[in-house]
């Protein structure tokens, strides 16, 4: 069935487009983009008055979990948290049971993806064999199996030889390699940022250095090597100068934030709420607004969720003992829009080319834009919807979130994959 999609503002800043469009999809393919379509027969038509009417969205740093951790999240629930989202796209981490380290582990994520996904996926191969920072995994067998990125997120790669040789054969299939920038000595098991909310409260900290210490390591070898790094979840301020001056100098650097690290801080701990336990860890407001300011101002490329879904029961524990992690997927647009959007420190047309155009540049994956003839991912968003976060509706099997009972402004309404429907109004669409 064809899709006309009437009235929106259409912001596409891959084509630097903002303004009145409609769009007309036939097939799995976006067809024509002009003002004041007619629809052909039998066409389904959406009203989009009102709406921003996007690229479909990229998310390019998720835990899906599967396989070996379906009960913390499965590639079924994930991709349908996606699409409630808003996201057409994600990009899943390596850190399953067995490790995403060999093309058989690759070709089955893809597979389950095919048989029960509603969103597109895109694995993200290990960088190390069993994320074990000792020798690098087989990058080319990844690459060839349909990998987008090679990653040990989760866990930092230690020994610098190391990511030096992932950064040298990765450049040879030119996967950008994408970097969990912690120094385990420097965190040192800690809980949550090292200052003043960690000592009011008691817990261990985890300074800013040890986040600062490996990106300043990895830009040093990236320049070194000439390999393309992107640097996950950037979440202080000196991580931002470091990124800056790397980019002057013409590292081959990208970078992303998480919507919680660009919008929450740590004085959420205090309610010792173990959803806000994630790693790095919410800083303070300084650094919160160094890593908005750098996202506006195109030094920081990508928002991505890190969405991190547990098991209630792993969550509902002491703080100690609990694991790093938020889900994020479906809370990640409506977070930006009332925090940055809305306030004026972020424009929709910055937000909407960090989910869109610039992902899918760094991972050179289909979509990104809405150019006739391209794929038909496109998210609807209503700006002026507004509700509260009830994690119990959530379509992920992990509702740590701290955002729970809040309310937010500017949430998806519509995704469509391929041409076809698949979230309205909050609600998956099933074949």
């Amino acid at each position: 069935m064809a899709i006309l999609i009437k009235g929106g503002r259409v912001i596409d800043p891959a084509r630097n487009l903002d303004g009145r469009q409609d769009i007309l999809i036939e097939g799995e393919k976006i067809t024509t983009l002009a003002a004041n379509l007619e629809a052909p027969a039998g066409a389904r038509v959406i009203d989009a008055g009102g709406m921003i009417v996007t690229p479909g969205l990229i998310d390019m740093h998720v835990h899906l979990r599967e396989p070996g951790y379906e009960q913390k999240e499965t590639i079924a629930s994930g991709t349908r948290a996606a699409a409630a989202g808003g996201f057409t796209a994600v990009a899943c981490m390596a850190n399953t049971n067995p490790v995403a380290d060999s093309a058989s582990v690759i070709y089955f994520i893809k597979e389950k993806a095919r048989q029960e996904g509603v969103v597109r996926v895109y694995p993200v191969g290990a960088l190390s064999k069993g994320l074990e920072g000792k020798e690098i995994a087989e990058i080319g067998d990844l690459a060839a199996a349909g990998a987008v990125a090679i990653s040990d997120d989760g866990r930092p790669v230690m020994n610098a030889l190391v990511m030096r040789h992932a950064l040298e054969y990765a450049k040879m299939f030119n996967l950008p390699v994408i970097s969990h920038c912690e120094d385990e000595a420097l965190a040192n098991d800690g809980l949550m940022h090292e200052g003043l909310v960690a000592t009011i409260l008691g817990l261990r900290g985890i300074p800013a250095a040890a986040e600062e210490v490996m990106v300043a390591r990895d830009l040093i070898l990236a320049e070194l090597t000439g390999g393309r790094l992107h640097l996950a979840h950037v979440s202080t301020a000196g991580s931002v100068r470091l990124l800056k001056e790397a980019r002057a100098r013409g590292v081959r650097v990208t970078a992303e934030a998480t919507p919680h690290h660009l919008c929450l801080t740590d004085m959420l701990v205090e309610s010792y709420d173990t959803s806000t336990k994630v790693n790095p860890p919410l800083r303070p407001a300084g650094d919160v607004a160094a890593v908005a300011a750098a996202l506006a101002a195109g030094d920081i490329d990508v928002i991505a969720s890190d969405h991190a879904p547990h098991a209630d029961e792993d969550k509902d524990v002491e703080y100690d003992y609990a694991p790093f992690g938020m889900v994020g997927l479906e809370t990640a647009v409506p977070l930006v829009v009332t925090e940055l959007i809305l306030p004026g420190k972020l424009t929709w047309q910055q937000a909407i080319k960090s989910w869109t155009a610039n992902p899918a540049r760094i991972l050179n994956i289909p979509g990104g834009s809405l150019v006739p003839g391209g794929v038909a991912d496109v998210t609807i968003i209503d700006p002026d919807m507004e509700k509260e976060v009830d994690v119990n509706e959530f379509y992920s099997r992990g509702h740590n979130s701290p955002l729970q009972g809040r309310k937010l402004k500017g949430w998806p309404v519509l995704t469509i994959v391929g041409g076809r429907v698949v979230m309205e109004n909050g609600k998956i669409i099933e074949e």
